[in-house]
């Protein structure tokens, strides 16, 4: 097994790495920069026999960041599973090991980032309680940002790319570093953006609308009322084109089998998912994977 371990070189993988003397540049000298700054950022997709040791660690913070699929990390004396819609960060200068899970190999983002004050910056925002796994509602902004980033990067290391890219990075920390922040609603409000959120978080389930309407406490028939006037959609309908809305980006982002998509967003049948996929986006899973490479 040891062979086939494999740090990168994974079909549709993106990373970058910055170069120690453009941070030098751009970030070491720019005091604001230089209390937040990324040092590397990538993307591997089914990353089956992913694997990575450092036995003094690293010198940035690391943030793991499972999209679908698994994969074990040790932290110290400490072992965990990553799984899907889970992040980790993982310590400076800890040993750590991490790899993939060879039955279901994770497809994660992740992003190497440090500070100038990084004791100030651990205190500060109490990253220590996400050095285990971490639960995170399935929010398109992510992938959204971590692109932002990524396509700034990638178009070279003038200041302005590294500036506009560190920037995302706030955005992009955010979002797991405040991982429960939710828009309170006042009780009689309506249930929209607490359903939403709710659906996010459970994409691989076959959900009802009388276990939505339950799970916030109202009948059926009024539950879907409110929601339709408020989407236009019933929440089934609205719940499936959220589904397939997921299914794309795995379709797109890995190199998962159908049938294993379809698995991913709670359908055992690949041709049911198939129908389904083709009656929203006009076209088969196979089709839109093909016309999106």
């Amino acid at each position: 097994m040891r062979e086939s371990r494999r740090r990168d070189g994974f079909v549709g993988e993106k990373q970058i790495l910055i170069p120690k003397t453009i941070i030098h540049k751009h970030i070491t000298k720019n005091d604001f920069l230089h209390s937040l700054f990324i040092t590397s950022i990538g993307y591997f997709p089914n990353a089956l026999y992913h694997y990575r040791e450092r036995k003094n660690g690293c010198e940035d913070y690391i943030l793991l960041y499972s999209l679908a699929g698994k994969g074990n990390i040790e932290i110290g004396n400490e072992r965990f599973e990553l799984q899907p819609h889970q992040f980790i960060i993982i310590p400076p200068h800890r040993f750590h090991r991490y790899q993939a899970n060879v039955s279901d190999p994770w497809t994660i983002y992740w992003i190497h980032f440090s500070s100038n004050q990084l004791e100030a910056f651990s205190r500060e925002f109490k990253v220590e309680q996400f050095f285990t796994p971490t639960d995170l509602c399935y929010n398109d902004k992510i992938v959204t940002t971590w692109k932002e980033m990524y396509s700034s990067l990638a178009n070279g290391y003038a200041a302005e790319s590294i500036g506009y890219a560190n920037f995302c990075m706030y955005r992009f920390l955010s979002f797991f570093l405040f991982p429960k922040r939710k828009t309170s609603l006042p009780k009689k409000a309506c249930p929209f953006d607490q359903s939403i959120e709710y659906m996010k978080a459970n994409l691989e389930k076959r959900l009802t609308t009388q276990d939505i309407a339950n799970h916030f406490k109202y009948s059926s028939s009024h539950y879907t009322a409110l929601f339709k006037k408020k989407t236009g959609l019933s929440p089934i309908d609205y719940f499936i084109k959220m589904k397939i809305h997921y299914a794309c980006q795995l379709l797109t982002q890995s190199d998962l089998k159908i049938k294993e998509v379809a698995e991913k967003i709670g359908y055992e049948d690949p041709y049911y998912f198939s129908r389904l996929f083709k009656l929203v986006m006009n076209k088969s899973p196979k089709d839109y994977r093909n016309t999106s490479l």
